[in-house]
C-alpha cells in the first residue's frame, strides 16, 4: 500500500509539473535585390534560451556581423554569448555564387532569388539547457513579390520551420522568392510543388503530372519521404543540372524528364530526398548507385519504359562503368556512378535470389532511408546480408575495386563496348 502512495504521489507531482516550455526562435531575412544581399536577424526570447552559439562563417558569405551582445570572430568562427532571456544577432549575407563551370547554385536578380535556405541562415552549434526552439521563419521582400519554401506557410512570408531531430532548429533546402509561378498538388500524402520565375519556359504541369505518375511508386520504397516537396526550376544563368536538398530540389528548366539514356535527373534527384543519406570518403557511390539504379527502376515499374528499353539503358550504364577503375573514391560522377548502378542490379538480382523473392534492394535501400545520415560500405553490406540471409558476393572488396569484375565479365559476353551514354553530374 505504502508503495501504492509514493507512486501514485510521484505521478500527481509529475503531471502538476509546468512542462518545459520551447524558447522563441525568429529568423528574419531582408531580401534586397539592389545590393544583391539578404540582411538576417536571428531573435531570441524566452526562458532557458541558449547561453552559447557558434556559427560557421567558413563561406565567406556571411558579412557585417553585429550583436546586442557579447560576440566574438575568431577565423570562420563566430561565437555569440547570451545572457537573460532575450538576445539578437544579425548579418548580411551574399546570395550570388557561382560554380567552376560558370553556373549559379544560388543567384538574385531584380525580379526573383533562388538559393538554399541551409545556406542563408549560417550553421549553427547551440549550447542550451536541453530545451526545443519554437521556429519561424520571417521573409521581407519587395513589393510584389511572393515565396516558396518546403514548409508550412502561417502567413504571407512567415514560415513554421521545424525539425524533430533538432532542439536548436535551423531551416533547410531549397526556396524561392520573387515574381514567381506554381503548380501545387497532393501526391500520396506529401504536399508538392512546382515553382519557377514567371516568363520563362518552365513546364510545372509537365512536371507535376510526372510526379503524380512516378511518385506514388517511390514512396511505396521510401515510405518515410517528405510530407512537403518543393521543386524549384529555372532557366539560365542557373545550374545546368539538379541538386537536392532537405525536402526539396532545384532542376535547371531545360533538363528533360527522362534522358536520352533513358534515366531520369529527376528521379535521380528525388531519391536523394527520399533517402538522406551521405557516404564516407569511399562510400559515395552507394549514394549516388542507388539514386541512378532507381532512376530507372521506377520508370519500369510504373511502366514508363519497357523491359526491354530498362536493360538496354542499364547495359550501356554498365558499359561506360568499365572507364571506373574502382568505386571506392571520394565524389561518385559519370563513370563510377554508371558502374555503382550496375552494382545495385546485381545485388538486387542476388538478394532476390538468395531470399527466394522475399526480399530485394528495396529492403536496403528503406532500412538506410529510415535513419538517414551517413552510409558506409560495412552498413550496406550489413544490411545487404541481413536482406539475403547470407553473405553477398556482390559486395566484396574485389568486385568493387577489380576493373575485370563478374559484373563487366558478364556484359562484354552479351554485348560489344559502346562506350554508353553521357549525362549531366548530379550533386545533393
Amino acid at each position: 500500500m505504502m508503495l501504492i502512495r509514493l507512486f501514485s504521489f510521484s505521478l500527481l507531482a509529475l503531471l502538476l509539473t509546468p512542462a518545459a516550455r520551447a524558447y522563441e526562435l525568429l529568423y528574419t531575412a531582408i531580401i534586397d535585390p539592389e545590393t544583391k544581399l539578404a540582411r538576417v536577424e536571428l531573435a531570441l526570447k524566452g526562458e532557458d534560451i541558449p547561453s552559447k552559439l557558434v556559427l560557421n562563417l567558413s563561406s565567406g558569405r556571411y558579412k557585417d556581423l553585429k550583436s546586442t551582445q557579447d560576440l566574438q570572430e575568431k577565423g570562420d568562427k563566430a561565437i555569440w554569448r547570451t545572457e537573460g532571456n532575450e538576445s539578437k544577432l544579425s548579418y548580411s549575407f551574399v546570395i550570388d555564387n557561382q560554380r567552376k563551370n560558370g553556373g549559379y547554385d544560388s543567384r538574385i536578380t531584380k525580379d526573383w532569388a533562388i538559393l538554399r535556405s541551409d545556406k542563408l541562415i549560417a550553421p549553427i552549434s547551440a549550447t542550451s539547457s536541453g530545451r526545443s526552439s519554437d521556429t519561424r521563419l520571417k521573409l521581407v521582400m519587395p513589393e510584389g513579390w511572393s515565396s516558396a519554401l518546403p514548409y508550412p506557410e502561417i502567413e504571407d512570408g512567415l514560415y513554421q520551420i521545424s525539425d524533430p531531430n533538432r532542439r536548436f532548429v535551423r531551416p533547410k533546402g531549397w526556396m524561392i522568392v520573387g515574381k514567381i509561378g506554381s503548380r501545387q498538388d497532393y501526391i500520396s500524402g506529401t504536399d508538392t510543388r512546382i515553382s519557377g520565375p514567371k516568363g520563362q519556359n518552365i513546364r510545372r504541369q509537365d512536371v507535376l503530372a510526372f510526379l503524380n505518375w512516378n511518385l506514388p511508386e517511390l514512396k511505396k520504397i521510401f515510405p518515410l519521404f517528405p510530407d512537403h516537396l518543393l521543386i524549384v526550376t529555372a532557366d539560365d544563368p542557373m545550374w545546368r543540372g539538379g541538386l537536392s536538398g532537405t525536402r526539396s530540389l532545384f532542376m535547371h528548366a531545360d533538363r528533360p524528364l527522362i534522358s536520352g539514356n533513358r534515366t531520369s535527373s529527376m528521379i535521380h534527384e528525388l531519391i536523394h530526398v527520399g533517402t538522406g543519406i551521405h557516404g564516407d570518403d569511399q562510400s559515395d557511390w552507394i549514394v549516388e548507385g542507388i539514386a541512378e539504379f532507381y532512376s530507372l527502376e521506377i520508370l519500369r515499374r510504373t511502366g514508363g519504359i519497357s523491359d526491354d528499353r530498362y536493360q538496354e539503358a542499364m547495359d550501356k550504364l554498365i558499359r561506360w562503368g568499365k572507364k571506373a577503375p574502382s568505386l571506392l573514391v571520394k565524389r561518385s560522377s559519370g563513370p563510377v556512378t554508371a558502374r555503382a548502378a550496375g552494382v545495385m542490379l546485381e545485388l538486387d538480382k542476388e538478394i532476390r535470389e538468395a531470399s527466394d523473392g522475399k526480399a530485394s534492394i528495396d529492403e536496403v535501400a528503406r532500412a538506410l532511408a529510415s535513419t538517414r545520415g551517413e552510409v558506409t560500405l560495412e552498413r550496406f553490406r550489413k544490411l545487404s546480408e541481413q536482406a539475403a540471409g547470407r553473405p553477398v558476393k556482390t559486395l566484396t572488396l574485389e568486385n568493387l575495386t577489380s576493373k575485370s569484375n563478374k559484373i563487366l565479365k558478364d556484359q562484354a559476353k552479351k554485348s560489344p563496348d559502346d562506350g554508353g551514354g553521357e549525362r549531366q553530374g548530379q550533386d545533393h
